[in-house]
């Protein structure tokens, strides 16, 4: 597969699958998804929780393998496929090759070990360097992203740390090998706004003194508006749309990206307004929906969309955007045009002559039609 850029991608990712045996059935957490990321470029995956975007970056890292876990298709970092390396082989490749920022900072860090201890490690673990040395490197890499006073601050503790320090140590213990591939899994969540601000920026200005590659997983579209070079939506452990980050954008296709782009805060909205969440909740991956898994909370399916399972395929007129959709593009670019004029999924229904079905969530959080 060559990348959208051109070129060899870094890390190319061919029909990936995940999936858990469990007392309750199989879990499927990945469903064949494909993609590429080249180096120095920015891909963003987002989808809400249970979409299976933070077990397709754990499974490059062999982070699921297990007695219990089934995994198949290929991960080709630099045409090497870490799906068949054994575990010596790929931690060598763990945190030197490619490098991995968890969501929980406080829980990724462990309590009992001071801060610069810990970067020290990482640091000797695949370099040949004494504990002078890496102290200094520790040193040196709290300064690159941007902690006051790091000489000081490598003797303390993660519980010293605010929570945006805590996650700038987790970058710098990710970065301190300078690894090819990082893959930020909710690098903002529980920060504030400013700080969100802060991490973003430092990320993007590393990746240039760098020339890495970042995957960022989020469930906020709006995280990744300003960093991604493309964005890969996923639902039910499947990328439904795959696009430049501008068309994600100005010219989404799938409806669970358009309920994603609607759901989020904006400054022009009236004061007193409800947000537009996506009506329902994300399927069981163990008894996902037949046909369209979309199709239950979806306001323009038709009857059929149960039946017919859709394949990512590319937009007519952009070759660079793919899609998984049963509506047609010229049906989906009606219901945008709708829904960004503010029309409501069920005004922007009756557009392609699918009655409105106005939805409710009852207590066990199933949808229902009425």
């Amino acid at each position: 597969m060559v990348s959208p850029g051109g070129g060899a991608p870094l890390l190319e990712v061919d029909a990936l699958r995940v999936s858990f045996h469990t007392d309750d059935g199989v879990v499927h957490a990945v469903d064949g998804a494909s993609y590429s990321v080249q180096a120095g470029k920015t891909l963003g995956v987002v989808g809400e929780s249970g979409s299976g975007k933070s077990v397709s970056s754990l499974t490059a890292l062999g982070l699921t393998r297990g007695p219990g876990a089934r995994i198949s298709g290929a991960m080709r970092f630099e045409g090497r496929d870490l799906l068949t390396l054994s575990d010596d082989e790929l931690r060598k490749v763990r945190g030197n090759d490619v490098a991995m920022i968890f969501q929980d900072p406080l829980s990724a860090l462990h309590p009992f070990y001071k801060v610069g201890y810990q970067l020290m490690e990482t640091v000797r673990a695949h370099n040949k360097v004494s504990k002078r040395t890496a102290r200094e490197r520790a040193i040196e890499l709290l300064t690159l992203v941007g902690i006051p006073d790091p000489a000081r601050r490598v003797e303390n503790y993660p519980h010293e740390f605010s929570g945006g320090m805590r996650q700038r140590a987790m970058i710098a213990m990710a970065l301190a090998n300078e690894p090819r591939l990082l893959i930020a899994d909710e690098p903002t969540t529980a920060l504030d706004v400013t700080v969100q601000a802060q991490i973003l920026a430092l990320l993007g200005d590393l990746q240039k003194r760098l020339g890495m590659a970042i995957i960022i997983i989020t469930h906020d579209l709006g995280v990744v508006a300003e960093i991604a070079d493309e964005i890969a939506v996923m639902y039910a452990g499947r990328i439904v749309e795959h696009a430049p980050t501008r068309e994600i954008f100005s010219a989404p296709q799938h409806p669970y990206t358009w309920g994603l782009l609607k759901s989020i805060p904006r400054l022009e909205t009236a004061r007193g307004s409800e947000l537009e969440p996506i009506p329902g909740r994300p399927p069981s991956l163990i008894n996902r929906p037949s046909g369209c898994h979309f199709h239950p909370r979806c306001p323009y399916a038709r009857e059929s969309h149960s039946q017919i399972d859709p394949e990512l395929a590319a937009v007519p007129g952009a070759p660079e955007h793919q899609v998984a959709c049963l509506l047609s593009a010229a049906e989906r670019a009606t219901v945008w045009q709708g829904l960004a004029r503010g029309e409501t999924p069920a005004q922007a229904a009756m557009r392609v002559k699918v009655p409105g079905r106005a939805r409710t969530v009852s207590a066990n959080d199933e949808t229902t039609e009425r």
